[in-house]
């Protein structure tokens, strides 16, 4: 699984990075977590809100600092 949180380093880009990692460890699964900066690549998945978040490619949330509990239902 590979997961990316689009964002441009805001604190709420910052605390869903914290809470997808808090997430993985609840539910015992391992993932690669990357942080995506580049304004670039945050527009060519069609974000225009950051944070996002992405797993596996597929773009599950836009604008929203999801809780952990929340990020445990896309994973």
């Amino acid at each position: 699984m590979h997961i990316k949180v689009l964002g441009t380093g805001c604190p709420k880009c910052e605390k869903l990075t914290e809470n997808v990692k808090e997430a993985l460890q609840k539910a015992g699964l391992e993932a690669e977590v990357e942080k995506v900066t580049d304004i670039k690549t945050i527009s060519s998945y069609g974000v225009m809100l950051t944070p996002a978040l992405v797993i596996d490619g597929q773009v599950k949330a836009v604008g929203k600092l999801l809780k952990p509990e929340e990020i445990a239902k896309f994973i």
